[in-house]
């Protein structure tokens, strides 16, 4: 890819495209900024390199309306308070306002746009939305993975009309998972969980060629266990995908890989925080019954896999996480994940904010910052926002 380094930068105005859409509280407040702390370094070298810094971005979900709610204001705020210098904010991302407050920017000047989705020609990817956000910026830096998968104006048509480079957590983020896909060291292995298969089918079969062992867990495990004939009672099931688990079950086998599914599991009779709940083996589980975590037996069974895996790639989580009850599955295999002497890298989201609540993000090789896009770059797929930044 080029990256910024192929940039002649001083003096110019670049044009960032960062993922600042991070978790905020109902007062307002910023909860989680990993996000905005993993584009510092592409801050830092174009604000030490001369450049005139403009940072767009998406916030939530305003469907193409302007919303206070979705203000990238705090965010601003934020970032300022963390540099240690002003960072100007626009009223909007395009207009004589904005073009205004970018022809008065000097070198090391960092300008923040509004939030790039309260218009709809943003994710329509329409192209004059596009050339008039390009018009404001001389080099294009795509520094967004988290959106690199969306073809949409600010991750992919910016690019067609300014000359683009990836930033350093777009270049990273690739080189970590083709390194972990193309260059795997044996044996290889992939942990899925999460809730369904239907998004994750591609997935699947990618994994089946590249790894050798696949440890499934959450609801999508549901769909694996009863197409092996186990009763789930009332689990969350895609029995309209049974016969392509069961095809993906033989696949794995003709390869000579395995795909481990949960020994026991912990279940509840109601969906609920502090429901009364039990664990079971998967042959004994009641038709009132749900599993929402993985059991000790298969957190042991997995363990051991993981401990003699040398690459681990890692999306979704093993049971409901949301409930404290039902989250040491997952908590504990990230345990045994950050223990393991394996080149590990974990999916965005969930599984994600398992090792961040945990304190032990940095015993891991790698923490995407992808959700989305890092399934769709590991299931093979181009994606826009890279595409735009290849040689």
């Amino acid at each position: 890819m080029r990256t910024i380094k192929d940039a002649d930068i001083s003096g110019k105005r670049v044009l960032i495209r960062v993922d600042f859409n991070v978790p905020m509280s109902e007062e307002g407040k910023i909860t989680d900024d990993n996000r905005i702390q993993a584009a510092l370094p592409t801050i830092q070298y174009v604000l030490q390199n001369g450049g005139k810094l403009i940072l767009m971005s998406h916030m939530g979900r305003p469907k193409g309306k302007r919303s206070e709610k979705y203000s990238l204001l705090p965010i601003a705020n934020h970032l300022s308070t963390i540099l240690g210098r002003e960072v100007k904010m626009a009223e909007d991302c395009i207009g004589p306002g904005v073009e205004k407050m970018v022809d008065q920017l000097n070198q090391g000047d960092i300008l923040m746009l509004e939030n790039v989705r309260f218009y709809p020609e943003e994710e329509k990817n329409d192209a004059a939305f596009a050339r008039a956000l390009a018009s404001i910026g001389e080099i294009y830096v795509n520094d967004a993975f988290g959106t690199a998968h969306r073809a949409h104006a600010s991750t992919a048509g910016v690019a067609d009309y300014l000359p683009s480079y990836a930033g350093f957590l777009l270049e990273n983020e690739v080189n970590m998972l083709r390194q972990v896909m193309e260059l795997p060291q044996s044996p290889r292995m992939a942990i899925l969980g999460g809730a369904k298969v239907k998004d994750k089918l591609g997935l699947i079969r990618n994994l089946l060629d590249k790894m050798d062992v696949l440890l499934l867990g959450g609801s999508m495990a549901c769909t694996f266990l009863k197409a092996k004939g186990f009763n789930i009672g009332k689990s969350l099931c895609e029995d309209e995908l049974m016969d392509e688990a069961r095809k993906l079950m033989e696949l794995a086998e003709e390869k000579g890989k395995k795909i481990l599914l949960p020994s026991d599991a912990v279940v509840v009779s109601e969906f609920k925080a502090d429901a009364a709940f039990e664990q079971v083996s998967v042959q004994q589980i009641l038709d009132d019954q749900m599993i929402v975590d993985i059991g000790s037996s298969t957190v042991e069974r997995f363990g051991k896999a993981i401990a003699e895996a040398c690459t681990i790639i890692w999306n979704g989580p093993l049971g409901v996480y949301e409930f404290k009850n039902f989250a040491r599955g997952t908590n504990e295999v990230a345990h045994a994940v950050a223990r393991s002497n394996a080149v590990s890298v974990i999916g965005g989201g969930d599984t994600a904010a398992a090792f961040h609540t945990l304190g032990i993000e940095k015993e891991v090789t790698h923490i995407s910052t992808g959700g989305g896009a890092t399934l769709e770059f590991l299931e093979g797929m181009e994606l826009p926002g890279v595409k735009s930044c290849e040689v």
